[in-house]
């Protein structure tokens, strides 16, 4: 079951990226009225605005990747009964146990 995952794991990462630079560059344009974020090297920019740019973009980021990754894991959970990530092993153990008890 974990192979089939793989797959989906990736297009889903892909498309989590693509959605969290979206995400970024129009909470950045909000925030600053600019197009675009400074680049670190960009002389234009002061080392302040650098760094509330990065951390703005690493924050965003890591959000739209935690969820779009765990609404995969709960749409392969609803779809298959399978859970992909850690402890998959043990939950599975654990459903089954609990599907012994019912029957």
């Amino acid at each position: 079951m974990k192979l089939l995952y793989k797959p989906v794991s990736i297009l889903v990462s892909v498309l989590g990226g693509m959605l969290a630079t979206t995400v970024f560059k129009k909470v950045w344009k909000a925030v600053s009225g600019e197009e675009e974020a400074p680049s670190p090297t960009d002389i234009r920019h002061g080392f302040g605005e650098v760094l509330v740019a990065a951390a703005l973009q690493g924050a965003i980021f890591s959000l739209v990747r935690a969820a779009v990754n765990r609404g995969a894991a709960e749409g392969t959970r609803r779809l298959t009964g399978y859970w992909p990530g850690e402890d998959s092993q043990a939950g599975q153990a654990k459903q089954e146990a609990s599907a012994e008890k019912r029957t």
